[in-house]
């Protein structure tokens, strides 16, 4: 055995014991709906319950995919609905299932203009929690190019025109676009602190975050902050934290994809949210499913980081969970 395996192992160790208390927690990012949940969904619902999930946000990423979306949050509420209505079930939960509908820059070449059409008819029909996840991605040399990233620029400016007009926060994808993405929201009508909103998956550096922030929104954070070599994201936010306290973050399973590092194993398994070749997931071939009932994880990495007890890091961060998505959900007791 390695030593970076022995490390890996001791450190699940502690983790563990620090988990031993349940804290009531909302994922507010998740793409629960993905087929690779379909064998077992209910259990699932039942073991996040039982780890503390209390609610949940399906992000949208194709239009394609919204009505699934929500047959899926009917799924999670008819397996509440069964658990809750059966007589002394001992497996008794309850989970609230939200939508957020988006159309996402990876997929800006599968996007037309008629999505966008079609985004706002059901935003007005059916009034999602928020509009995500929409942004900015040039990860790729192709997304880079000029026509496509005039196209995803067009289209994240459109998102933000139809959050501002039905007033919903937005869940922001960003990735090695963060300076273009600041510069459009600095100029664009979308108030983050006025309507909310979060930077999902945040992966910039110190003054990014630092900048998100200060336009409003909350950082989500997700299990890649349970890697010790995540140094980079691990320095971004403690600066946010520093500036401006605590409550500048949320947290988030984005799952199938960011799995804590001590839920992965050697044996791999392709996390795709379809199977495509031009899915975001299909690189991820080395981790393992991330599943909802994995968000404990990312509270305890995240109060080892900032150095904040359990119980004061989940009571906060599920206020700013509803101060970013405009909620009012009562914190369990």
């Amino acid at each position: 055995m390695s030593d970076n395996e022995s490390a890996m192992i001791a450190e699940k160790t502690i983790v563990r014991e620090n988990l031993d208390k349940m804290y009531p927690l909302i994922d507010t990012h998740t793409h629960f709906d993905a087929p690779v949940f379909d064998d077992d969904r209910t259990q699932q619902v039942q073991q996040a319950y039982a780890q503390g999930i209390r609610h949940l946000v399906l992000v949208g990423y194709l239009h394609q995919y919204f009505a699934r979306m929500y047959d899926t949050q009917r799924s999670v509420n008819y397996i509440t609905h069964l658990s809750n209505t059966a007589y002394n079930d001992p497996d008794k939960c309850h989970i609230n299932a939200h939508i957020a509908l988006g159309l996402h820059p990876f997929y800006i070449e599968q996007h037309t203009e008629d999505c966008l059409v079609q985004l706002e008819k059901m935003v007005i029909d059916r009034r999602p929690l928020a509009i995500g996840e929409i942004g900015l991605d040039t990860f790729t040399d192709a997304m880079k190019a000029p026509d496509t990233f005039a196209k995803q620029v067009r289209f994240f400016k459109t998102q933000l025109d139809i959050a501002v007009t039905h007033q919903l926060p937005v869940m922001l994808h960003i990735r090695k676009a963060h300076a273009e993405a600041l510069a459009i929201l600095k100029t664009h009508k979308y108030n983050a602190h006025k309507l909310g909103g979060i930077a999902h998956s945040f992966s910039g550096g110190e003054q990014e975050a630092k900048a998100f922030v200060k336009l409003g929104f909350k950082l989500g954070v997700t299990g890649q902050i349970t890697n010790p070599n995540a140094k980079k994201l691990h320095r971004a936010i403690q600066a946010a934290v520093d500036s401006y306290g605590i409550e500048c973050l949320v947290i988030e399973t984005d799952c199938p994809d960011m799995t804590p590092i001590m839920c992965q194993t050697s044996s791999g398994y392709h996390l795709a949210l379809e199977p495509t070749s031009n899915d975001k997931f299909d690189s991820a071939h080395s981790h393992n499913r991330n599943v909802p009932a994995n968000l404990p994880w990312v509270l305890s990495s995240l109060s080892e980081l900032l150095e904040v007890s359990h119980a004061k890091l989940a009571k906060q961060l599920w206020q700013n969970s509803c101060d970013a998505l405009k909620v009012d959900w009562a914190y369990p007791v």
